[in-house]
């Protein structure tokens, strides 16, 4: 009968995350065999006995009502975590998630920098994301005008910062982005008015798309080569149709059987 009741969990709300229902959700005996666990927008709120999981390798327990993080710190071995859509506002659980290396908390209540020095002992930590602008999440710390900067500093191994690559392939086409909407930003408006630009003028003067002529007689003289060339390729070519043909009928001369008088 549990069991029953735990499946039909699955297809509603779920407050607790309990043995059953694991075991029901994945088939496993043994919670210590579960390696990816995907709970996203159950109205979870008590993570239960997530922890007893402690193989556990990939977990997704986006868009519920999480605020206690605790029992997660005994998964060792975990390596991606995406908490999105929650009311998180202490990340001190995962300090011990040893394995971690992508961290998703956007859309929670994370309020200052302050909280995020717990995960600075993450040394596999590579991809963090605190601001999703796909789905409009995001962090109170988001609005720190410096945020993305400390959070640079304070981890320094930090691959992907809230969906753009910082470092390694691809980093510098964020980083040209950023730089031009500084720019635009920057100086676009000045005292609420449209600054004013000289008239554009050309890269190159009206006469560099103009063919050059060239001079006739060297064209002429280039013609009158080319043709001699020409010429001696045909005589080449009779020549060697001649001897090709000349040794064609000498060999098939050879191949006659010789007759011999009586």
């Amino acid at each position: 009968v549990d069991v029953k009741q735990g499946k039909l969990q699955t297809d509603a709300d779920i407050e607790k995350i309990t043995a059953v229902l694991l075991k029901s959700r994945t088939g496993e005996f043994d919670l210590e065999s579960i390696l990816f666990l995907k709970f996203r927008s159950h109205g979870i709120h008590d993570l239960g006995c997530i922890g007893e999981c402690i193989n556990l390798e990939r977990l997704d327990l986006s868009g519920n009502k999480i605020t206690n993080l605790a029992p997660l710190a005994s998964l060792r071995l975990l390596g991606v975590l995406n908490l999105s859509a929650n009311r998180i506002s202490n990340l001190e659980p995962l300090s011990s998630c040893d394995s971690l290396q992508s961290l998703n908390v956007a859309g929670n209540l994370i309020s200052s920098i302050e909280n995020l020095h717990c995960l600075q002992s993450l040394r596999k930590l590579e991809n963090i994301r605190l601001k999703d602008n796909t789905y409009n999440y995001s962090n109170p710390v988001c609005r720190n005008s410096s945020y993305r900067t400390v959070l640079l500093e304070m981890f320094p191994n930090i691959k992907v910062l809230d969906g753009e690559r910082v470092v390694g392939r691809g980093s510098d086409l964020y980083q040209l982005c950023k730089d031009i909407d500084d720019t635009i930003k920057a100086g676009s408006y000045k005292n609420g008015q449209v600054p004013d630009h000289a008239d554009c003028k050309p890269w190159v003067e009206d006469s560099y798309w103009e063919i050059k002529r060239s001079n006739s007689a060297i064209i002429d003289e280039a013609y009158k080569q080319f043709n001699d060339v020409l010429h001696e390729c045909r005589l080449l070519n009779n020549r060697a149709t001649h001897m090709i043909s000349q040794t064609e009928r000498s060999l098939s001369l050879k191949k006659q059987p010789k007759q011999y008088a009586v």
